[in-house]
């Protein structure tokens, strides 16, 4: 059973989204405010946090942060705020999804599937190809030995076509496993990060080994 914390201080939605998660099938665990969420990840853990940012205490992007320190869980940010620099800024931070209320349960649901579907792989824990070496679950990468620093979406990129390997991706695919549902952006902003995740990873960015393109197709790895 996937375990589901679920972090939002005003107690009827709070318990809306227990209720509903509960009879979909899912373990959940609720806290009112971002120290009570810490403190229950680390004394439970999780396989997906729903996260209000506008929490007391501590806010949503401290725990965020914080939560990414700890471990790599996927985190759905759930709150009244529809900016778009929030949305980036959650983002950046490493936010799988961002739902604006008011929301159902139901949409709710769909999203935290949706996100756990995008963050599985084909089961390995992890992945050696050469110089690169990726742990999945640790969100780390090195290349011959020596860390490599990845933006959230750059992570995203690579465990999705490292996580399956020599399988093509479309861009547009990418944008949905990547993006989610916050991108609104061009296709052609999926090369620029494959561009730039080469540079990190690759012997030779111009003659890529690991992430591959499949002309007229889309992208896949080949390592």
């Amino acid at each position: 059973m996937m375990r589901v914390l679920v972090v939002e201080d005003e107690p009827q939605i709070a318990e809306l989204l227990r209720a509903h998660l509960a009879r979909a099938g899912f373990e959940v665990h609720v806290a009112r405010d971002g120290e009570s969420a810490l403190r229950l990840f680390e004394e439970r853990s999780a396989d997906l946090v729903v996260l209000d940012l506008m929490l007391p205490r501590l806010d949503g992007w401290t725990v965020t942060r914080r939560l990414r320190a700890l471990a790599p869980v996927p985190i759905v940010m759930l709150t009244a705020r529809d900016e778009e620099d929030d949305r980036i800024r959650g983002l950046d931070l490493g936010a799988d999804d961002y739902i604006t209320k008011p929301c159902s349960p139901r949409e709710v649901e769909a999203r935290i599937r949706a996100v756990l579907r995008r963050n599985r792989y084909d089961g390995r824990d992890v992945l050696e190809a050469g110089g690169l070496r990726i742990d999945f679950r640790r969100r780390q990468v090195t290349v011959d030995g020596t860390g490599v620093r990845l933006t959230p979406t750059e992570w995203r990129l690579l465990e999705t076509l490292a996580g399956h390997p020599g399988q093509v991706f479309t861009r547009l695919q990418l944008i949905e496993r990547v993006y989610g549902h916050l991108f609104e952006g061009f296709e052609r902003t999926v090369d620029a990060h494959v561009k730039n995740l080469r540079q990190k990873i690759e012997p030779d960015p111009r003659h890529p080994r690991y992430v591959l393109t499949v002309y007229g197709a889309g992208y896949k790895f080949g390592g």
